[in-house]
């Protein structure tokens, strides 16, 4: 099991910046993947950015070169570093990680969600 806790999110103007948290409960370094998503209202969650424990990173077109995902192994901790944010950014955002396990089964585990909201 992972538990995962989000932190960070918030009111911001549109042009600003914020900086998400996913702290893990257990060490990120044996969680094959890591990442965000977010669910605006009336829309479906989409994939915002992911990142793996060799650090490969993916992004959503819509936020690629406005937000930066990273890791700190040693916090057991992921982030998003979001600049240049938009009013269509606005969302909750979910912390996501996907485990594998020597059985071959795959853990998918979920944030509580913290809320983004970017006002015009």
């Amino acid at each position: 099991q992972v538990q995962l806790v989000e932190s960070g999110g918030g009111l911001v103007q549109a042009g600003g910046s914020l900086r998400l948290s996913c702290a893990a409960s257990r060490s990120i370094i044996v969680i094959n993947a890591m990442g965000w998503y977010r669910q605006a209202p009336g829309k479906q969650r989409e994939l915002v950015a992911t990142i793996t424990n060799a650090g490969t990173t993916n992004y959503a077109d819509s936020v690629r070169g406005r937000f930066t995902i990273s890791r700190d192994n040693a916090k057991n901790t992921v982030y998003l570093q979001m600049n240049t944010l938009k009013p269509e950014d606005t969302a909750v955002y979910y912390c996501n990680a996907v485990k594998k396990y020597s059985d071959s089964s795959v853990g998918n585990y979920w944030g509580q969600g913290t809320q983004v909201t970017v006002s015009s």
